[in-house]
C-alpha cells in the first residue's frame, strides 16, 4: 500500500491539460459545497439514532457513552497512574497534575513489550503480565508503598457500563486472549482504577486541560472516530437527565447502511480481511487512502492513461507503509518506469483524495458542532476541538483544509483545533484526574449540605415543639412569652354555603391597594362574582399623616362607587389590613407597628377601622358597615371554606408564611366563653424566636438572618419563606465558591450582593421541563459565568434548600391538624388546608414535598390541600358575609 502519510511527497507543478485529464477522471470524487452539506445532515440524523434507545440497535454510528461526564476545569491536583493498551507494546505512566496557580503536567513512562505468547495465551496471563510491569515501573520510581489511582486506555470495541467497568466486544490487532470476550476488562489489581477509556476521549481530555473550551475530541490516523460531551437529556441509554456526558460516536462506521452510496466510488480499498464494507473510515483514514490511490493509479494504468498502459506486480498487490521521498522514487520502487507526466498525475490523484478525506471529516464533524450549538441554545458557538492523529498532524494541507470545510458549512461557529499531546496516555490520567476532583469536591459539597437535609426523627420533634409552643401561646399565663402568638380573630364560623348579598372588601398590604365588590349568590346560582379595581397609594401619602392615608382610602371606594354604578349605597365591607395588629373583636384592629415603608402618623396604637369610619364621616358621601378586620391566612381559610366545608386551616407561603386554624373556645383562654370555635391567627413566623429551632439552624441561616431587617425574629419564617430561600441559597453558593467548589473559585462582584438571587430563580431552577442550558442563562442574568457541573451543582443547593423548606412548613401543619383531630376526640381526622401563597404555587415541588411530609407525621389525619383564590379580596368578603349571616340569624 502507498502510505497515507507518504502522500505529501506527490507535491509539485502540474501542466494544465495533465490535471484536466485527472479531473475529468476523478470529477466523482471532488465532493460540492451542497453535497457535504447533505452528507453533515445525513451524520446528523445517524448521531440521533444512535443516541435513541429504540432506534440504537440498528443505527451504524453507535454514540456509546463513555460515562465521562466533565472536561477539566484547571483546578484537577494529584499523582496519577495510566495504563496505555493497544498493541504489541503497552505504556505505564506516571501522570502528576498540580494546581498552584499555575497549571503544570509531568509525566514518567515506560514501554513495555507483549509477546505473541502472551496476546493468544489466556486472559489470566496476559494480565499478570500488566501487574508485573506495573509494579517494576512503581518500584523503579519508589511509589510502589503509594495508592495512586490509575486510568486504563484500553484500545479494543468495548461495551462501557460505568467509568470503571468496560466489557471486551471482541480482540482485535493480533490479540486473542481467551476468556475475555464478553467480560469487564478492568483488571483485579491492589491499585484504585477509576476510569476506563478509548484514544479519542483521552484526546478531549487531554486539550480540554489547557482549553476549558474544549468539548470535542477527533482522532485521524491510520483510523479515525470522535467523541463529543452530549447533554444527558437526550442519551436514552443511561438513566438521567442532567448534565452531560462524552460519547465515543464510533463514527468509522458511518455509511454501513448504504447512506453514502451516492458518494462512494467504484474504487473501494477492502480491509485485511478482503471485507468491502461502506465503511466512513475507508473514505478518510490513513490504512485506506494510500490503498485508494493504489487502486485509482491501477485503474488508470489498465486504461491506458498512466504508465503507458504498464502494470506490475507490486502495483497490484496491496503494500503496507510503503514509501520513498518523491513520486519517481515511489512508483519506481512499485517496478514502474513513470513519466513526467506520470508522477505529477499521481500527485493529483493524492491531492484529490487527501481533499475529498479532509471534507468528508469536515462534514461529520460541522454535524457534531452544530448539535452541540443547538443543545446550547446559542446564536454563535465557541468551541475547541482536541484532535490527534498522524494524517492529521503529518499531512501538509489535510489540518487547513478540514479547518475551511467546517468554518464554510458552520459560519456561525468559531472553533479552535488544538492538537493534543499524547492522549492515550495522558488523557486517561486526566479523565482520572478530573473524576478524583468531581469525587472530591461531591464530598465536600455533600458534608456541608447535610446540616440542610432533616431526618424524619428531626421533623417529628419540629412538629413536637410547634404543638408545645402553639400550647404557650393559647393559654393566659404563658402568652405573654410564647413566641407563637396564637391570636383570636374573632372569626367564629366558616362558610355554610347560605351566605348571600353585596359586599365591599378593601385590601390593603402595600403601594397599591384594591377595592373589590363581591356578590355571593347561594341556592341554584351559588357562586362568587368579583369586580375590583387597584389603586396606588402616593410615597407622600404613605409616610404624610393618618387622616391624609384613609382620606386617600375613602376617596378611591368612593371612585369605585361610581365606577360600578353605586353611589350612595350603604354595604358590609370587610377590609384586609396586612400590618401586625391586635384583635380585640372581629371589627376592630389595633395597629401595633407599621412596616413595608409606611409612615403614616397618628396611626400606630389605634383601631385602624375607627380611623377609616372616621374619613368616611369626613367625606359625607356614603356610608359604610365595616364588618371584620381580618388578614389575608384568615381569608384565605374562608375562601376555600366556601368551596369545601372541611375546610378549617389556612396556610400562606409566599413572601412571608402563617397560618391559621379553628381552635375550640375552650383552649383560647384569651376570650371568654367555652362554647363553639375561633379562627386563631398562629403568627408562626415567629417559632423559634425563643431558640428552640437552634440545633436545625444552619451558618447560612444565622448569616441570612444577621443581615435582615429584624435579627432574632421571625426565625421559622426566614427557614421556609420566599423572602429568603433565595438568600440562603446565594450564601452557601459563596461558601462553596469560596473553597473552590462552584465557579471555579471566583466569585463575581454580583454573587455578593444580597437580594440578587431571588427566590423565583428557585422555582425557575428547579422546574422539570427546564434544561441545564436555561439554568446557566439565568446564572448569566446574575453575572455568573457558569459551567454545565456549575449549573448542576446550583439546582442541587436550590432543591436541598427548598426540600428543607417544605419539611419544616409540613411538619408546622402536621401539629397543626394533628391539635384539630385531638381537639375533637378523633381517631382519625378528614380536613381540608387552603394555601395560598406565590412559593406553593409557583415552586415545582413544594406542594409535593409538603404533601408528602404531613403524610408522614400525622398518618392519623387525611388532608386535602385546596389552592385558594384571592384570600385576601374574595376572603375578606366572605368573612363579612359568614358574619352578615350569624348576625341576622342572632335577629332574628
Amino acid at each position: 500500500m502507498i502510505a497515507s502519510h507518504l502522500l505529501a511527497y506527490f507535491f509539485t507543478e502540474l501542466s494544465h491539460d495533465q490535471a484536466q485529464k485527472v479531473d475529468k477522471y476523478l470529477y466523482h470524487m471532488r465532493l460540492s459545497e451542497e453535497t457535504l452539506q447533505e452528507v453533515s445532515e445525513r451524520f446528523r440524523k445517524e448521531m440521533e439514532k444512535g443516541l435513541g434507545a429504540d432506534t440504537n440497535p440498528t443505527a451504524s454510528v453507535k454514540m456509546l457513552p463513555s460515562f465521562v461526564r466533565s472536561t477539566p476545569d484547571g483546578t484537577e491536583d494529584g499523582d496519577f497512574l495510566a495504563l496505555d493498551l493497544g498493541g504489541t507494546n503497552f505504556r505505564v505512566l506516571r501522570v502528576r497534575v498540580s494546581d498552584n496557580g499555575l497549571q503544570k503536567v509531568e509525566m514518567e513512562s515506560q514501554i513495555y513489550e507483549i509477546h505473541e505468547d502472551l496476546m493468544r495465551g489466556s486472559g489470566a496471563q496476559l494480565f499478570d503480565h500488566i501487574a508485573e510491569c506495573l509494579a517494576n515501573f512503581m518500584e523503579k520510581l519508589k511509589i510502589k508503598d503509594k495508592k495512586l489511582p490509575l486510568g486504563f486506555t484500553f484500545s479494543f470495541p468495548c461495551h462501557q457500563t460505568k467509568l470503571d467497568e468496560s466489557i471486551l466486544v471482541t480482540w482485535t490487532k493480533g490479540f486473542k486472549c481467551s476468556s475475555v470476550e464478553g467480560k469487564d476488562v478492568v483488571p483485579d489489581f491492589d491499585i484504585d482504577i477509576v476510569a476506563v477509556v478509548n484514544d479519542t476521549v483521552g484526546t478531549m481530555m487531554t486539550c480540554g486541560y489547557d482549553d476549558h473550551n474544549c468539548e470535542v475530541g477527533l482522532i485521524v490516523g491510520t483510523g479515525t472516530n470522535a467523541c463529543y460531551m452530549e447533554e444527558m437529556r437526550h442519551i436514552d441509554l443511561v438513566e438521567g437527565d442532567e448534565g452531560r456526558m462524552c460519547i465515543n460516536m464510533e463514527w468509522g462506521a458511518f455509511g454501513d447502511d448504504g447512506a453514502l452510496n451516492d458518494i462512494r466510488t467504484g474504487v473501494r480499498p477492502r480491509d485485511r480481511h478482503g471485507l468491502a464494507q461502506p465503511r466512513f473510515e475507508k473514505m478518510i483514514s490513513g490504512m485506506y487512502m494510500g490503498e485508494l490511490v493504489r487502486l485509482i493509479l491501477v485503474k488508470m494504468a489498465k486504461e491506458g492513461l498512466l504508465f503507458r498502459g504498464k502494470l506490475t506486480s507490486d502495483l497490484w498487490t496491496s503494500r503496507e507503509k510503503e514509501g520513498l521521498q518523491k513520486a519517481h522514487e515511489i512508483l519506481t520502487k512499485l517496478g514502474l518506469e513513470p513519466s513526467h507526466e506520470d508522477c505529477l498525475a499521481t500527485h493529483r490523484i493524492c491531492q484529490i483524495v487527501s481533499t475529498r478525506s479532509a471534507n468528508l471529516c469536515g462534514a461529520t464533524l460541522a454535524a457534531v458542532l452544530r448539535r452541540i450549538k443547538e443543545n446550547k441554545g446559542v446564536d454563535r458557538l465557541r468551541s475547541t476541538v482536541g484532535v490527534d492523529g498522524s494524517v492529521y498532524k503529518k499531512h501538509p494541507h489535510f489540518a487547513r483544509r478540514l479547518h475551511k470545510t467546517v468554518r464554510k458549512l458552520l459560519p456561525d461557529c468559531e472553533i479552535r483545533f488544538v492538537r493534543s499531546e499524547d492522549g492515550s496516555g495522558k488523557g486517561a490520567a486526566m479523565v482520572t484526574a478530573v473524576a478524583y476532583r468531581l469525587a472530591a469536591q461531591h464530598k465536600a459539597r455533600q458534608k456541608i449540605l447535610e446540616a440542610l437535609k432533616l431526618s424524619h426523627e428531626q421533623l417529628l420533634e419540629v412538629k413536637r415543639r410547634m404543638r408545645v409552643e402553639m400550647e404557650k401561646g393559647l393559654g393566659k399565663e404563658t402568652h405573654a412569652k410564647a413566641t407563637v402568638k396564637m391570636l383570636p380573630t374573632y372569626v367564629c364560623s366558616t362558610p355554610d354555603g347560605t351566605e348571600k348579598g353585596d359586599f365591599l372588601a378593601l385590601d390593603l398590604g402595600g403601594t397599591n391597594f384594591r377595592v373589590l365588590l363581591v356578590r355571593v349568590r347561594n341556592g341554584m346560582r351559588r357562586g362568587v362574582e368579583m369586580h375590583n379595581k387597584i389603586y396606588s397609594i402616593p410615597l407622600e401619602i404613605m409616610q404624610g399623616t393618618g387622616e391624609e392615608l384613609f382620606d386617600h382610602i375613602v376617596h378611591c371606594i368612593s371612585d369605585f362607587l361610581e365606577y360600578m354604578g353605586m353611589k350612595g349605597v350603604s354595604l358590609p365591607l370587610g377590609f384586609t389590613f396586612s400590618f401586625p395588629c391586635k384583635q380585640t373583636s372581629l371589627d376592630e384592629g389595633i395597629l401595633l407597628k407599621w412596616t413595608k415603608g409606611f409612615k403614616a402618623t397618628g396611626c400606630e396604637g389605634e383601631d385602624v377601622v375607627s380611623l377609616l369610619k372616621e374619613a368616611i364621616h369626613r367625606r359625607e358621601e356614603f356610608d359604610l358597615d365595616v364588618v371584620a378586620v381580618v388578614n389575608d391566612t384568615v381569608g384565605t381559610m374562608m375562601t376555600c371554606g366556601y368551596e369545601d366545608p372541611y375546610c378549617e386551616v389556612g396556610l400562606i407561603v409566599g413572601t412571608g408564611s402563617n397560618a391559621c386554624y379553628m381552635e375550640e373556645m375552650r383552649n383560647v383562654e384569651l376570650v371568654e366563653g367555652d362554647e363553639g370555635r375561633m379562627c386563631i391567627n398562629m403568627e408562626w413566623g415567629a417559632f423559634g424566636d425563643s431558640g428552640c429551632l437552634d440545633d436545625i439552624r444552619t451558618e447560612f441561616d444565622l448569616a441570612v438572618d444577621e443581615l435582615s431587617l429584624n435579627p432574632g425574629k421571625q426565625r421559622f419564617e426566614k427557614m421556609i419563606s420566599g423572602m429568603y430561600l433565595g438568600e440562603i441559597v446565594r450564601n452557601i453558593l459563596i461558601d462553596f465558591t469560596k473553597r473552590g467548589l462552584l465557579f471555579r473559585g471566583r466569585i463575581s462582584e454580583r454573587l455578593k450582593t444580597r437580594g440578587i438571587f431571588e427566590t423565583k430563580f428557585l422555582s425557575q431552577i428547579e422546574s422539570d421541563c427546564l434544561a441545564l442550558l436555561q439554568v446557566r442563562s439565568i446564572l448569566q442574568h446574575l453575572g455568573l459565568e457558569s459551567t454545565c457541573d456549575d449549573s448542576i451543582i446550583v439546582k442541587e443547593v436550590c432543591t436541598v434548600v427548598a426540600r428543607r423548606a417544605a419539611q419544616l412548613c409540613g411538619a408546622g401543619m402536621a401539629a397543626v391538624v394533628d391539635k384539630i383531630r385531638e381537639n375533637r376526640g378523633l381517631d382519625f381526622l378528614k380536613v381540608t388546608v387552603g394555601v395560598d401563597g406565590t412559593l406553593y404555587k409557583l415552586h415545582p415541588h413544594f406542594s409535593t414535598v409538603m404533601h408528602e411530609t404531613v403524610k408522614q407525621l400525622s398518618p392519623k389525619c387525611e388532608v386535602t390541600f385546596l389552592q385558594s383564590e384571592d384570600g385576601s379580596g374574595k376572603g375578606a368578603a366572605l368573612i363579612t358575609a359568614v358574619a352578615c349571616r350569624i348576625r341576622e340569624a342572632g335577629q332574628r
